[in-house]
């Protein structure tokens, strides 16, 4: 399998490379982002675009790919809700819209989170902004799924980009472990993640929308 991944510099994303990486099943990693991850394999290539709003100069070294997982996304703590729209709805949808033209027969596997609004109208921005999102990718000529994780365990080292995030995972560490016992629908590890997104683009899912327990599920059968 010949996977593209965005959004490998986040938390998610170098988690999702890890397990890639290491996953005979998978052949090819191509990472696309606006900066460098300043890493070697021989399994990775690596492209740095900055613009994903225009994937015109790249797009004939995107073809023949059978999967993506789009693990770009950004807080909305902060942000205007047009800011906002921006990099969760457009980006996406330029980057879907692409390669639904180019792979049609591809999986494209967007992550929202847990609390994502499929009627777009809920109270809260950022949840109807992942569901408007979460809709329009359906919506297209993909074999698309949405992964909506809960509290995301991150491991193998990997940190998120984020000062705040990254402090509350430093004290929350010894209680997201308990959480797997009490709660195990409510979280889920970075390689958990990516084993299920692997395992979803070569087998598919019997849901289009994933919540947490499915993505461990989905983990779970390999």
């Amino acid at each position: 399998m010949k996977v593209i991944l965005f959004g490998a510099t986040g938390m998610l994303g170098q988690g999702v490379l890890h397990v890639a990486l290491r996953d005979p099943g998978v052949d090819e990693i191509l990472v696309i982002g606006r900066t460098p991850i300043e890493q070697q394999h021989a399994k990775l290539r690596e492209i740095v675009h900055g613009d994903l709003m225009d994937l015109t100069a790249i797009e004939g070294q995107l073809v023949g790919y059978d999967a993506c997982f789009f693990c770009l996304g950004t807080s909305a703590v902060g942000m205007s809700e047009a800011d906002y729209r921006r990099v969760t709805y457009d980006f996406t949808l330029s980057v879907a819209q692409t390669l639904a033209r180019l792979n049609p027969e591809s999986t494209f596997i967007y992550v929202s989170g847990a609390g994502t609004d499929s009627t777009e109208h809920g109270r809260l921005m950022w949840a109807r902004v992942k569901g408007e999102t979460e809709n329009a990718v359906l919506a297209l000529p993909l074999d698309a799924y949405m992964f909506r994780p809960g509290l995301i365990q991150p491991l193998r080292g990997v940190k998120s980009k984020t000062r705040l995030y990254r402090t509350a995972y430093s004290v929350a560490g010894p209680l997201m472990w308990a959480m797997h016992r009490v709660a195990p629908g409510r979280i889920s590890t970075t390689d958990q993640i990516a084993e299920a997104m692997i395992a979803v683009a070569n087998h598919g899912a019997p849901k289009k929308i994933l919540e947490n327990s499915d993505i461990r599920a989905a983990a779970e059968s390999g």
